[in-house]
């Protein structure tokens, strides 16, 4: 019988095996090495395009956040403007109105009437004036309701008093204006028609 040694082809098979093992684990490692660095640098493609994406974003939002600051600020300048610009029309308006109160005080005034002061509240107007008579005070007062810019005078008070040596009547009388200025005022002695 011919004996056969199978003991160097069972080494050829280990070797050939064991390099094949050794291979696939090699080709096994750099397609998992390769597949890692692709994946990690699509990730991080993906990340900076994101991060930039959002940079860009924040960049916008700052931006608009400063023009809505300057919109903000210019509508504050807005409502400034007009503000004034109203308040310059109502003096315009009570402007001409003030001088046509004065008018119509001085042509409804009878004489020996005397206005020493007068205050506003609202279309309220209270004077406080002297009289040589107290039916000069009624008369004032009938030529105040008859007039187109005054309504409902109302006397609030009348006493004597003593004006430049003489007994005097002392008055207070409120009365409605149609059209009068709006801001309160208060004048000083305002002498009219007669006087001593």
């Amino acid at each position: 019988m011919i004996r056969i040694n199978l003991l160097p082809h069972r080494e050829q098979a280990r070797k050939a095996r064991k390099q094949q093992f050794v291979s696939l684990s090699v080709l096994t490692v750099l397609l998992g090495g390769v597949i890692w660095f692709v994946g990690s640098t699509l990730i991080g493609a993906r990340i900076d395009a994101q991060n930039s994406s959002n940079d860009f974003l924040k960049r916008e939002i700052a931006a608009l956040d400063k023009e809505i600051s300057e919109i903000a600020r210019l509508k504050e300048q807005t409502q400034s403007l007009l503000a004034r610009k109203q308040v310059i029309e109502a003096l315009q308006a009570n402007r001409a109105e003030t001088v046509t109160f004065f008018n119509e005080l001085v042509k409804q005034m009878p004489e020996g009437v005397f206005i020493k002061q007068f205050k506003q509240t609202g279309k309220r107007i209270t004077f406080t004036g002297l009289s040589q008579s107290n039916a000069r005070v009624s008369q004032l007062m009938r030529n105040l309701d008859a007039s187109p810019i005054f309504e409902k005078p109302a006397l609030q008070e009348i006493k004597s008093a003593s004006y430049k040596d003489r007994v005097v009547g002392e008055f207070i009388l409120a009365v409605d204006v149609e059209s009068a200025p709006v801001a309160e005022a208060s004048a000083p002695a305002v002498a009219a028609k007669g006087g001593q």
